[in-house]
């Protein structure tokens, strides 16, 4: 078993410098000794097993039951190492293979009709709200921030990437808006008393309804920011404005054109659309086993040449297109630093387990987006020319008046009851 591991984690491992020590006490170095140490410890032969069989899949549920342990420094440091080899030699070929078997049965794993993308989303979404509240800022945003300057504050970059959101769709006073995916309500919130905007909320998920509702009736904005359980195929009105953060990576590979053509019928031939979401830039790929299983079921982390097709086919305009590259790597450092500061409430909600569980999805996902070829885009799109300025400086402007009235003198848009 120790000479079947030391040869598999050498074929992964070239750059780096981890130690491992095997259940028997064996213990091998793996890397060029390049960067920071790391060092793990197999406590049982099982997760020996596992990790050879399908390493993306058992390494993270190892770390989960203890059957890895860190013994020097932390599990991200362990995932950047992991996580952050040479492209160029490519994968060994019985992982390769596996790859391939799961790229085929992709569009089963993610095969979302409504009661199945119910489901996913009560899976992650409707864990007990004080979970959130303990690494999320005030406004518990749970997506990529925009983080203006390299010193900025969660909560200010947070803040940043609404007003940035806000500026790409130019909402005028009274346009009605549609916000797909409205998580806990902040960014609906954002545009009715910010910009005066009358906004429909869609959420599957009754926690997350629930306290957009109350934060709503709080501000003394229910008259204008509508939150519903409500899947995005079953909306009918038609709206001046949409917008949808975070919730394309649940809408599955196989729904695509649904999506966009859903979109389109929603939009007033006048209209602006803005679309944010995590994606990939080396092409398509499948969803990591492990976080499909425990974090996001039927999720899928897009290319743009998924999406763009769909989007053409749709008959919507592309109007401009913004990579966000380290952005989600420095929000989700901030939530992870946040999570563990707060590890022991986080026992006390659920157990060790999910804690471990949580805080190797958190370190993964940093790592993925640190170390790898993950980013967030944002798509603008139109029915027609000429509904959007011809160049990019009325983003700017149109911050600069959002952060004024930011300032002058409202409220700052809290959770409810702080």
């Amino acid at each position: 078993m120790d000479r079947l591991l030391r040869a598999a984690l050498g074929s992964l491992i070239r750059a780096g410098n981890l130690r491992v020590r095997t259940a028997a006490g064996s213990s091998f170095t793996f890397g060029d000794g390049t960067g920071t140490p790391a060092a793990i410890r197999f406590t049982t032969r099982a997760a020996e097993r596992g990790v050879l069989l399908d390493p993306a899949l058992r390494f993270g549920e190892a770390y989960m039951d203890g059957g890895i342990v860190v013994e020097e420094g932390s599990i991200s440091d362990v995932l950047a190492i992991v996580l952050g080899q040479p492209r160029e030699g490519g994968l060994p070929a019985w992982a390769r293979l596996r790859r391939l078997v799961r790229y085929l049965h992709r569009r089963v794993k993610q095969f979302n009709p409504r009661p199945r993308a119910r489901r996913n989303a009560a899976h992650h979404y409707d864990l007990d709200g004080q979970l959130y509240a303990l690494f999320l800022d005030a406004d518990r945003q749970y997506s990529c921030a925009y983080f203006e300057t390299g010193e900025q504050s969660l909560d200010d970059a947070q803040l940043a990437k609404k007003r940035h959101l806000a500026a790409k769709l130019l909402v005028p006073p009274d346009r009605r808006v549609l916000d797909i995916g409205c998580g806990w309500g902040g960014l609906a919130l954002y545009f009715a008393e910010l910009c005066g905007a009358r906004v429909t909320g869609i959420t599957l998920s009754e926690r997350q309804l629930a306290l957009a509702r109350v934060r709503a009736a709080e501000k003394g904005l229910s008259d204008k920011a509508e939150f519903r359980l409500q899947d995005y195929r079953d909306v009918q009105e038609k709206f001046d404005r949409i917008v949808s953060v975070g919730m394309f990576e649940h809408v599955g590979v196989g729904f695509y054109d649904a999506f966009f053509r859903k979109c389109h019928a929603l939009l007033d031939d006048d209209g602006v659309m803005l679309l944010h979401s995590i994606g990939r830039s080396e092409g398509p790929n499948i969803t990591n086993p492990w976080i499909a299983k425990y974090i996001f079921p039927g999720g899928y982390i897009p290319a743009l040449s998924e999406v763009l097709p769909a989007v053409e086919r749709a008959g919507l305009l592309v109007t401009d297109i913004e990579i966000l590259r380290l952005h989600y790597a420095e929000t989700l450092k901030a939530w992870r630093e946040r999570f563990l500061a707060h590890r022991e409430q986080v026992e006390r909600l659920y157990d060790a387990r999910f804690t471990r569980m949580w805080e190797f999805y958190l370190a993964a996902s940093e790592m993925a987006f640190r170390e790898q070829a993950m980013m967030v885009f944002q798509l603008q799109l139109t029915k027609r020319q000429g509904i959007v300025p011809m160049t990019r400086d009325y983003i700017g402007r149109e911050e600069a008046r959002l952060r004024a009235l930011e300032g002058g003198g409202r409220p700052q848009l809290r959770l409810a009851g702080e």
